[in-house]
Protein backbone atom coordinates (compact mmCIF):
# COMPACT_ATOMS: atom_id res chain seq x y z
CA UNK A 1 0.00 0.00 0.00
CA UNK A 2 2.97 2.58 0.88
CA UNK A 3 4.88 1.48 -2.30
CA UNK A 4 1.54 2.08 -4.58
CA UNK A 5 1.01 5.65 -3.02
CA UNK A 6 -2.30 4.66 -1.21
CA UNK A 7 -1.12 5.58 2.00
CA UNK A 8 -1.11 9.21 0.60
CA UNK A 9 -4.46 10.61 2.21
CA UNK A 10 -6.33 13.42 2.09
CA UNK A 11 -5.07 16.18 5.44
CA UNK A 12 -8.09 16.13 7.93
CA UNK A 13 -10.00 19.09 7.67
CA UNK A 14 -8.13 19.60 4.52
CA UNK A 15 -12.14 19.54 2.94
CA UNK A 16 -11.59 15.69 2.10
CA UNK A 17 -12.15 14.27 5.62
CA UNK A 18 -14.71 11.86 4.55
CA UNK A 19 -12.54 10.71 1.86
CA UNK A 20 -9.85 9.99 4.12
CA UNK A 21 -12.24 8.39 6.51
CA UNK A 22 -14.07 5.58 3.77
CA UNK A 23 -10.31 5.20 3.05
CA UNK A 24 -9.44 4.03 6.15
CA UNK A 25 -13.11 2.14 6.26
CA UNK A 26 -12.05 0.19 3.69
CA UNK A 27 -8.82 -1.42 4.66
CA UNK A 28 -10.50 -1.97 8.06
CA UNK A 29 -13.46 -4.07 6.06
CA UNK A 30 -10.29 -6.13 4.73
CA UNK A 31 -8.82 -6.50 7.92
CA UNK A 32 -8.75 -4.94 11.25
CA UNK A 33 -5.12 -5.60 12.22
CA UNK A 34 -4.05 -4.40 9.19
CA UNK A 35 -5.61 -1.11 9.22
CA UNK A 36 -4.30 -0.44 12.81
CA UNK A 37 -1.44 -0.18 11.27
CA UNK A 38 -2.33 1.69 8.12
CA UNK A 39 -3.92 4.19 10.23
CA UNK A 40 -0.82 4.84 12.46
CA UNK A 41 1.44 4.89 9.89
CA UNK A 42 -1.46 8.01 8.11
CA UNK A 43 -1.76 9.73 11.25
CA UNK A 44 1.89 10.25 11.74
CA UNK A 45 1.66 11.43 8.40
CA UNK A 46 -0.79 14.17 9.48
CA UNK A 47 0.96 15.06 12.43
CA UNK A 48 4.45 15.34 10.88
CA UNK A 49 2.28 17.68 8.09
CA UNK A 50 1.20 19.61 10.81
CA UNK A 51 3.27 20.11 13.43
CA UNK A 52 6.46 20.80 10.36
CA UNK A 53 8.33 17.69 10.67
CA UNK A 54 10.92 15.85 8.33
CA UNK A 55 9.56 14.51 5.27
CA UNK A 56 8.81 11.11 5.24
CA UNK A 57 11.90 9.36 3.43
CA UNK A 58 10.49 7.51 0.30
CA UNK A 59 9.08 3.92 1.16
CA UNK A 60 9.22 4.56 5.22
CA UNK A 61 6.56 2.45 7.43
CA UNK A 62 5.48 4.89 10.29
CA UNK A 63 4.37 3.94 13.52
CA UNK A 64 2.07 6.24 15.84
CA UNK A 65 2.60 5.43 19.01
CA UNK A 66 1.64 7.82 21.38
CA UNK A 67 -0.46 5.79 24.55
CA UNK A 68 0.78 7.31 27.84
CA UNK A 69 0.15 4.30 30.79
CA UNK A 70 1.21 5.41 33.90
CA UNK A 71 4.00 2.20 34.24
CA UNK A 72 5.52 3.05 30.71
CA UNK A 73 6.75 6.02 30.07
CA UNK A 74 9.26 8.27 27.77
CA UNK A 75 12.13 10.45 28.87
CA UNK A 76 13.09 12.92 25.88
CA UNK A 77 16.51 14.38 26.86
CA UNK A 78 18.44 17.31 25.00
CA UNK A 79 21.05 16.14 22.68
CA UNK A 80 22.52 19.86 22.78
CA UNK A 81 21.40 19.70 18.59
CA UNK A 82 18.81 22.04 17.49
CA UNK A 83 15.72 20.01 18.26
CA UNK A 84 17.76 16.96 18.48
CA UNK A 85 16.68 14.86 21.97
CA UNK A 86 17.66 11.31 23.26
CA UNK A 87 14.95 8.99 24.27
CA UNK A 88 14.93 6.38 27.52
CA UNK A 89 12.57 5.03 28.88
CA UNK A 90 10.01 1.80 27.55
CA UNK A 91 7.07 2.31 25.36
CA UNK A 92 3.75 0.13 25.41
CA UNK A 93 1.30 -0.43 22.77
CA UNK A 94 3.48 -0.19 20.07
CA UNK A 95 1.83 -1.73 16.94
CA UNK A 96 3.68 -2.74 14.30
CA UNK A 97 7.06 -2.35 15.92
CA UNK A 98 8.20 -5.57 14.01
CA UNK A 99 7.17 -3.79 10.41
CA UNK A 100 7.64 -0.20 10.70
CA UNK A 101 10.76 2.03 9.93
CA UNK A 102 10.43 5.41 12.19
CA UNK A 103 7.40 6.40 14.63
CA UNK A 104 6.36 9.31 16.38
CA UNK A 105 6.24 8.87 19.70
CA UNK A 106 5.12 10.64 22.54
CA UNK A 107 7.33 11.37 25.69
CA UNK A 108 8.26 13.47 28.39
CA UNK A 109 10.63 16.71 28.13
CA UNK A 110 13.31 17.38 31.26
CA UNK A 111 10.23 20.10 32.72
CA UNK A 112 8.14 17.26 32.57
CA UNK A 113 6.30 18.50 29.86
CA UNK A 114 4.58 16.58 27.06
CA UNK A 115 6.15 16.28 24.02
CA UNK A 116 6.37 14.05 20.48
CA UNK A 117 9.53 13.31 18.74
CA UNK A 118 10.15 11.30 15.51
CA UNK A 119 12.47 8.45 15.03
CA UNK A 120 14.17 5.91 13.18
CA UNK A 121 14.18 2.59 14.43
CA UNK A 122 16.94 1.32 13.06
CA UNK A 123 19.15 3.69 14.67
CA UNK A 124 21.32 2.15 17.89
CA UNK A 125 19.77 2.50 20.95
CA UNK A 126 15.81 0.68 19.74
CA UNK A 127 15.00 -2.90 20.90
CA UNK A 128 12.03 -3.98 19.98
CA UNK A 129 10.87 -7.01 21.98
CA UNK A 130 8.12 -9.41 22.38
CA UNK A 131 6.79 -8.45 25.02
CA UNK A 132 3.10 -6.89 25.80
CA UNK A 133 0.89 -8.84 23.66
CA UNK A 134 -0.98 -11.82 24.24
CA UNK A 135 -4.07 -11.44 22.81
CA UNK A 136 -5.99 -13.64 19.83
CA UNK A 137 -8.23 -10.42 18.81
CA UNK A 138 -6.17 -7.89 16.52
CA UNK A 139 -3.12 -10.34 16.90
CA UNK A 140 -1.43 -9.37 13.66
CA UNK A 141 -1.00 -6.25 14.93
CA UNK A 142 1.27 -6.97 17.66
CA UNK A 143 1.45 -4.33 19.57
CA UNK A 144 4.50 -5.00 21.96
CA UNK A 145 6.72 -3.02 23.88
CA UNK A 146 10.08 -1.29 23.01
CA UNK A 147 12.67 0.28 24.90
CA UNK A 148 14.85 2.86 23.82
CA UNK A 149 18.47 3.24 25.42
CA UNK A 150 19.75 6.67 24.23
CA UNK A 151 17.83 6.44 20.67
CA UNK A 152 18.27 9.75 18.85
CA UNK A 153 15.23 11.73 17.71
CA UNK A 154 13.73 14.83 16.31
CA UNK A 155 11.33 16.70 18.73
CA UNK A 156 8.21 17.77 16.61
CA UNK A 157 6.67 20.89 17.59
CA UNK A 158 6.65 22.51 20.79
CA UNK A 159 6.31 20.97 23.88
CA UNK A 160 2.13 19.90 24.37
CA UNK A 161 1.63 20.48 21.11
CA UNK A 162 0.26 16.86 20.17
CA UNK A 163 -3.08 17.31 22.09
CA UNK A 164 -2.97 21.15 21.05
CA UNK A 165 -3.39 21.11 17.73
CA UNK A 166 -6.62 20.63 15.75
CA UNK A 167 -5.84 17.54 13.89
CA UNK A 168 -5.29 15.51 17.97
CA UNK A 169 -9.27 15.59 17.69
CA UNK A 170 -9.78 14.93 14.01
CA UNK A 171 -7.09 11.71 14.34
CA UNK A 172 -9.20 10.76 17.49
CA UNK A 173 -12.77 10.92 15.43
CA UNK A 174 -11.05 8.78 12.14
CA UNK A 175 -10.39 5.57 14.40
CA UNK A 176 -14.44 5.44 14.43
CA UNK A 177 -14.16 5.28 10.74
CA UNK A 178 -12.00 2.08 11.17
CA UNK A 179 -14.33 0.64 13.93
CA UNK A 180 -17.50 1.34 11.35
CA UNK A 181 -15.30 -0.85 8.68
CA UNK A 182 -14.71 -3.69 10.90
CA UNK A 183 -18.15 -3.69 11.96
CA UNK A 184 -19.70 -3.19 7.88
CA UNK A 185 -17.42 -6.34 7.18
CA UNK A 186 -19.31 -8.33 9.61
CA UNK A 187 -22.53 -7.19 8.49
CA UNK A 188 -22.23 -8.27 4.93
CA UNK A 189 -20.62 -11.36 5.96
CA UNK A 190 -24.42 -12.14 8.72
CA UNK A 191 -26.14 -10.66 5.17
CA UNK A 192 -23.81 -13.00 3.17
CA UNK A 193 -25.33 -15.79 4.53
CA UNK A 194 -28.74 -14.81 4.90
CA UNK A 195 -29.51 -14.19 1.63
CA UNK A 196 -32.50 -16.46 0.67
CA UNK A 197 -33.41 -17.01 4.36
CA UNK A 198 -37.10 -16.50 5.48
CA UNK A 199 -36.47 -16.99 9.26
CA UNK A 200 -37.65 -14.64 10.69
CA UNK A 201 -35.50 -13.72 14.04
CA UNK A 202 -32.60 -14.26 11.46
CA UNK A 203 -34.28 -11.21 9.85
CA UNK A 204 -34.53 -9.23 12.29
CA UNK A 205 -31.28 -9.48 13.50
CA UNK A 206 -29.99 -8.43 9.77
CA UNK A 207 -32.69 -5.33 10.38
CA UNK A 208 -31.44 -4.15 13.68
CA UNK A 209 -27.66 -4.33 12.06
CA UNK A 210 -28.86 -2.36 9.17
CA UNK A 211 -30.74 0.84 11.69
CA UNK A 212 -27.24 0.31 13.47
CA UNK A 213 -24.95 0.96 10.74
CA UNK A 214 -26.98 3.54 8.97
CA UNK A 215 -27.10 5.97 12.25
CA UNK A 216 -23.08 5.31 12.74
CA UNK A 217 -22.66 6.32 8.61
CA UNK A 218 -25.10 9.66 9.51
CA UNK A 219 -23.00 10.61 12.19
CA UNK A 220 -19.26 9.87 10.39
CA UNK A 221 -20.77 12.01 7.61
CA UNK A 222 -21.72 15.07 9.65
CA UNK A 223 -18.69 14.98 11.76
CA UNK A 224 -16.48 14.71 8.61
CA UNK A 225 -18.64 17.79 7.27
CA UNK A 226 -18.25 19.56 10.76
CA UNK A 227 -14.71 19.27 10.92
CA UNK A 228 -13.97 20.55 6.83
CA UNK A 229 -16.33 23.79 8.18
CA UNK A 230 -14.32 24.40 11.09
CA UNK A 231 -10.76 22.60 10.70
CA UNK A 232 -9.45 24.63 13.36
CA UNK A 233 -12.47 24.71 16.16
CA UNK A 234 -11.99 22.47 19.09
CA UNK A 235 -13.42 19.08 18.11
CA UNK A 236 -13.30 17.51 21.32
CA UNK A 237 -17.21 16.97 21.74
CA UNK A 238 -18.16 16.31 18.39
CA UNK A 239 -14.83 13.47 18.34
CA UNK A 240 -16.30 11.48 21.38
CA UNK A 241 -19.69 11.81 20.33
CA UNK A 242 -19.04 10.41 17.24
CA UNK A 243 -16.84 7.87 18.38
CA UNK A 244 -18.99 6.58 21.29
CA UNK A 245 -22.03 6.48 18.47
CA UNK A 246 -19.64 3.77 16.38
CA UNK A 247 -19.14 1.93 19.22
CA UNK A 248 -22.61 1.53 19.85
CA UNK A 249 -23.88 0.40 16.53
CA UNK A 250 -20.69 -1.86 16.34
CA UNK A 251 -21.18 -3.39 19.63
CA UNK A 252 -25.20 -4.02 18.35
CA UNK A 253 -23.41 -5.64 15.28
CA UNK A 254 -21.43 -7.70 16.97
CA UNK A 255 -24.51 -8.86 19.15
CA UNK A 256 -26.80 -9.51 16.54
CA UNK A 257 -24.42 -11.15 13.78
CA UNK A 258 -23.38 -13.96 16.21
CA UNK A 259 -27.08 -14.59 17.25
CA UNK A 260 -28.25 -14.44 13.49
CA UNK A 261 -26.08 -17.32 12.49
CA UNK A 262 -25.27 -19.05 15.59
CA UNK A 263 -21.83 -21.10 15.88
CA UNK A 264 -21.69 -22.37 12.62
CA UNK A 265 -19.89 -19.14 11.09
CA UNK A 266 -17.76 -18.70 14.57
CA UNK A 267 -16.22 -22.10 14.18
CA UNK A 268 -15.99 -22.72 10.64
CA UNK A 269 -15.99 -19.54 8.75
CA UNK A 270 -11.87 -18.57 9.61
CA UNK A 271 -12.57 -14.66 8.02
CA UNK A 272 -15.73 -14.07 9.78
CA UNK A 273 -14.17 -15.49 13.16
CA UNK A 274 -11.25 -13.36 13.10
CA UNK A 275 -13.20 -10.08 12.26
CA UNK A 276 -15.58 -10.90 15.52
CA UNK A 277 -12.44 -11.29 18.01
CA UNK A 278 -10.30 -8.80 16.28
CA UNK A 279 -13.81 -6.12 16.65
CA UNK A 280 -14.02 -6.17 20.67
CA UNK A 281 -10.61 -5.68 21.09
CA UNK A 282 -9.87 -2.66 18.52
CA UNK A 283 -13.00 -1.10 19.89
CA UNK A 284 -11.12 -0.93 23.69
CA UNK A 285 -8.90 1.92 22.00
CA UNK A 286 -11.90 3.80 23.38
CA UNK A 287 -12.34 4.33 26.98
CA UNK A 288 -15.93 3.89 27.70
CA UNK A 289 -17.57 5.36 30.91
CA UNK A 290 -14.79 7.79 31.27
CA UNK A 291 -14.92 9.13 27.52
CA UNK A 292 -19.23 9.08 28.45
CA UNK A 293 -18.52 10.82 31.25
CA UNK A 294 -16.40 13.60 29.50
CA UNK A 295 -18.80 14.09 26.40
CA UNK A 296 -21.71 14.57 29.29
CA UNK A 297 -19.61 17.39 30.98
CA UNK A 298 -19.52 19.55 27.18
CA UNK A 299 -23.25 18.78 27.27
CA UNK A 300 -23.80 20.09 30.33
CA UNK A 301 -21.96 23.30 29.52
CA UNK A 302 -23.84 23.71 26.09
CA UNK A 303 -26.41 25.94 25.24
CA UNK A 304 -30.06 25.03 24.62
CA UNK A 305 -30.58 24.06 20.99
CA UNK A 306 -27.90 21.37 20.93
CA UNK A 307 -30.31 18.76 19.76
CA UNK A 308 -32.10 20.75 17.03
CA UNK A 309 -33.03 18.57 14.06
Amino acid sequence: MVAAGLDRLPQPGSGQTLARWRALSTVAELDLSLVKLFEGHTDALAILAELGGPAAPAGSRWGTWCAEPPDARLEFVSDGERRGIRIEGTKAWCSGAASVTHAVVSGWNEDGEPCLAAVRLALPGVEVTALGWEAVGMAGCASVDVRFDGARAEQLGAAGDYIRRAGFWHGGAGIAACWFGGAQAIANMAREVSQGSREPHRLAHLGAIDVALAGAAAVLREAAAAIDAWPQANAEALALRTRLAVEAAADTVLRHAGRALGAGPLCRNARFARAMADLPVFMRQSHAERDLATLGQHVAQAGSGAWLL
